[in-house]
C-alpha cells in the first residue's frame, strides 16, 4: 500500500478517464462513486456488505458526527475506520452544507457560521479552523476544506460573494491543515451557474494547492441542463493530474454524463434513501416495489442483476415486506442499489479503459428507454 496520497490517470475517453487513487487505506478506483454514511452507518448496510457490492470508499458527514457522537468522542473511540468497522478510504464533508440546509438560526460572518443543532438547539460556531479540526479527529483520509454553498437560483451579486468567502476560507483551511502525509485535502470550486466566477474560483484553489479538487454548488437545485453545462467547462478549469469531485451526484444518468465530462468521484444519499422509500434503480429504468402490480411477479428487481436480493427475492416479496413495514425491506433494496450504483461504475470504467465509452452510454440509455415492462 502507498505510504501518501496520490492520483494516477490510466486511460482516457474524450474527457473521461480512469485511474486510481492510493492512499494508505487501500486504492480507490476511478470513476469512483461513494456511498454516504452520514451518521458513521450506510443505513440498512453492514460495512462488510458495502464492500461487497464494490465500493472502495464511504463518505462520511462532519456537522452530523460533530453534533453525535462528538468529534471528540470518535477519536476516543479510535477513529472514525474503528468506530464504524470501515477500514478503507474515507471521505468527510466540511459540515458547510448541512449547517446552511439543516441548522437553526444560522449566523454567517467572515469567522465562520454560529448555528443552533437540529438535534437539541445547542449553540455551535463552525470555522475553517474548526472544521479541519473535527475531520482530524475523526480520521479522515480525505478532508474537505470549509465553504459555503447558497442554493440556486440566486443573483449572480450573491453568488459571487459566496464564493469570495469560500476562497477565503479555502486557504484558512489550507494553512489549519497543514502537512499530514498520508491524508488529503481537497478545494472546493464554486461560482454557481457563471463561467468567470467558476474561473475565478479554479485560480484561486490552484494558487493554495490542493491534494483533489471538487466542482461543488451544483445539484443544489439548478436542474441537469444547467448542471451540465456548468460540467461542460468546470472540470477543465481544475488540474488534470488531481482527482475532480462532484458533490452530491447523483442519479444515473448524472453519473453518467458527470464521467463524460471528465469527472472522477461522486457521492449521493440517493440509493440508500431510495432503498428506504421502496424505489430500485434498474437497467431498465426506477422500480417502484410499493405499486400494486408487483404484489403477483415472480420475477427479480433486475434480471441481470447478482445482488442478494435479485437472487434470492421476487418482487412479490419485496413488494409484501415494503408494505408490511419490514427492516429487511430496507437492507435489500438499499443492498440492491448500492449493487446497482457501483455496477454502474465499473461498467464506466472498463468501458473508457477499452475507448469504447460512447458505446457503452448509448446503451446505458436505450435500455432505460425501454422501461420497466409489467409481466403479461
Amino acid at each position: 500500500m502507498a505510504d501518501r496520497f496520490s492520483f494516477h490517470v490510466h486511460a482516457t475517453d474524450g474527457k473521461a478517464r480512469t485511474g486510481v487513487i492510493q492512499t494508505p487505506r487501500g486504492e480507490v478506483r476511478t470513476p469512483a462513486f461513494m456511498p454516504v454514511g452520514t451518521a458513521g452507518t450506510v443505513k440498512a448496510m453492514l460495512p462488510e456488505n458495502v464492500r461487497a457490492t464494490g465500493a472502495d470508499i464511504l463518505l462520511g458527514n462532519t456537522y452530523h458526527l460533530m453534533l453525535r457522537p462528538t468529534a471528540e468522542r470518535v477519536a476516543r473511540m479510535g477513529g472514525l475506520h474503528r468506530f464504524m468497522n470501515w477500514e478503507r478510504p474515507i471521505l468527510t464533508d466540511s459540515g458547510g452544507f448541512q449547517v446552511m440546509s439543516l441548522a437553526q438560526l444560522r449566523k454567517l460572518t467572515e469567522d465562520g457560521v454560529r448555528f443552533k443543532s437540529h438535534i437539541d438547539g445547542s449553540e455551535h460556531m463552525l470555522s475553517p479552523e474548526r472544521s479541519m479540526e473535527i475531520q482530524k479527529l475523526l480520521g479522515s483520509d480525505i478532508v474537505m476544506c470549509f465553504d459555503e454553498c447558497p442554493a440556486l437560483p440566486a443573483d449572480e451579486a450573491r453568488v459571487a460573494q459566496s464564493m469570495r468567502l469560500s476562497m477565503r476560507w479555502a486557504q484558512r483551511s489550507r494553512d489549519a491543515f497543514g502537512d499530514r502525509p498520508g491524508h488529503a485535502l481537497f478545494g472546493i470550486q464554486q461560482g454557481g451557474v457563471t463561467e468567470a466566477l467558476r474561473a475565478e474560483s479554479a485560480e484561486a484553489l490552484v494558487r493554495i494547492g490542493f491534494d483533489g479538487y471538487a466542482v461543488g454548488g451544483l445539484a443544489v437545485g439548478e436542474g441537469q441542463e444547467a448542471m451540465f453545462s456548468v460540467l461542460d467547462y468546470a472540470p477543465g478549469m481544475l488540474p488534470a493530474d488531481k482527482p475532480r469531485y462532484l458533490m452530491g451526484v447523483g442519479k444515473p444518468d448524472d453519473i453518467v454524463g458527470a464521467v463524460q465530462r471528465g469527472i472522477d468521484m461522486m457521492d449521493c444519499v440517493l440509493p440508500s434513501r431510495s432503498g428506504r422509500t421502496g424505489q430500485a434503480f434498474t437497467r431498465r429504468g426506477v422500480v417502484n416495489i410499493k405499486n400494486a402490480r408487483h404484489q403477483d411477479d415472480p420475477r427479480p428487481l433486475d434480471e441481470d442483476c447478482t445482488c442478494p436480493a435479485c437472487r434470492s427475492y421476487s418482487r412479490a416479496y419485496l413488494h409484501h415486506v415494503f408494505r408490511a413495514g419490514e427492516i429487511i425491506s430496507s437492507m435489500l433494496m438499499t443492498w440492491h442499489n448500492l449493487h446497482y450504483f457501483q455496477e454502474l461504475m465499473a461498467g464506466l470504467r472498463g468501458a473508457i479503459a477499452a475507448g469504447r465509452l460512447d458505446a457503452f452510454v448509448a446503451d446505458f440509455h436505450a435500455r432505460r428507454a425501454e422501461c420497466d415492462i409489467p409481466p403479461l
